[in-house]
């Protein structure tokens, strides 16, 4: 048995024997007889061995992924202390939760469930997940969270291990919203679309801000990011961990150009693109939308309005080795004519003063 596994289970244990409540009576709607779970003995875990340089990556991913079970782990005895009890659930019979929360999907921007399938075929599944019977359709269940540990059970066709709890739409979001924030396994992506999604689901603003722990000010920023970058650009990207909400607000502020994302659209269709990862999707449109950026600065330092002595604009000039006038017609209609028909003499004028002042 593996240590992680023994870990847990000394956590599930506490601290002596007789600590596992009594179970619950079952509930009707159960497809399946519930399995009590026990409280094993709290086993002490072996010293840790030190690692070679090669398995730093992953010796951090491992313990990182241990210490989102252990904070589950901690939810899972809260629960079992109040006289709920872990059952199982056939994947077929739960649905997904009212509002998506995350943008990969199996094996598109999610590089971690093939892990996760292959710790729950080798160990079990360790952390039961929060289900409630379904709102609309009998003998069903809902997720409140744990999406991933029932799609891996679903693909390795095993029964899903859950707490059924009844909960309103309220509670089964700020169940969501929490689980999420405490494991912080959403990137800001995900986060914005995730606070979208529930307030065009008509959710108060206020419940929002309470499952995703937000104050105001972060809020706003994730809607703003949400409204400014189509839903399909970003579904294309994934969560993009690594990218952080700074440059998906540059990123934002970016697509807010229709030419832009006409850009953005040739770059997700690239075979470059689709076959990198989801941070690296991420860095080449946003690079290439910043270069785009930063040329269309430039042109801006170079162009400038020349107005009347009222402030009404008379033409747009833009500078260089070949300069450009741009008259707008309907403002001034016959202006450019006129110009034109005096620019000889404007020339010879102009001819003029520069000898005088050599």
């Amino acid at each position: 048995m593996s240590k992680r596994k023994d870990h847990l289970k000394a956590l599930f244990g506490g601290s002596g024997e007789g600590n596992a409540p009594s179970p619950a009576p079952e509930p009707k709607s159960m497809p399946r007889a519930p399995e009590t779970k026990s409280a094993p003995t709290p086993v002490k875990a072996d010293p840790v061995p030190r690692s070679s340089s090669g398995a730093v990556k992953a010796m951090g991913l491992t313990l990182s992924s241990m210490t989102r079970e252990v904070e589950d782990a901690r939810a899972i005895r809260e629960s079992l202390a109040k006289g709920e009890r872990i059952v199982e659930v056939d994947p077929e019979l739960i649905d997904p939760s009212l509002v998506r929360d995350r943008l990969s999907r199996e094996d598109d921007g999610d590089e971690d469930f093939n892990a996760l399938v292959e710790s729950v075929r080798e160990n079990g599944q360790q952390v039961p997940v929060l289900l409630r019977p379904h709102p609309t359709e009998s003998g069903r269940f809902q997720v409140a969270y744990g999406h991933r540990r029932v799609r891996a059970a679903a693909r390795l066709k095993r029964p899903v291990q859950a707490i059924v709890r009844t909960l309103n739409d309220d509670e089964l979001v700020l169940a969501q919203g929490k689980e999420n924030t405490e494991r912080r396994n959403l990137s800001f992506i995900e986060r914005a679309f995730f606070a979208d999604a529930l307030m065009r689901h008509g959710f108060d603003r206020g419940v929002v801000q309470r499952a995703l722990s937000l104050h105001k000010a972060e809020m706003t920023r994730l809607l703003q990011v949400a409204e400014a970058v189509p839903a399909h650009i970003a579904a294309a990207i994934g969560p993009a961990p690594k990218a952080g909400r700074p440059r998906w607000m540059a990123l934002a502020e970016f697509l807010k150009r229709e030419a832009a994302v006409v850009i953005a659209q040739d770059e997700i269709t690239s075979v470059a693109f689709r076959a990198a990862e989801s941070d690296e999707r991420f860095r080449r449109l946003y690079e290439r939308l910043a270069k785009r950026a930063a040329a269309r600065g430039k042109k801006a330092d170079r162009t400038r309005s020349i107005e009347d002595g009222k402030g009404r604009a008379l033409a747009r000039v833009t500078l260089g080795a070949k300069p450009r006038f741009d008259f707008d017609e309907k403002a001034r209609p016959g202006f450019a004519d006129y110009l034109a028909e005096r620019l000889p003499e404007l020339a010879e004028r102009f001819e003029k003063e520069r000898a005088k002042e050599t």
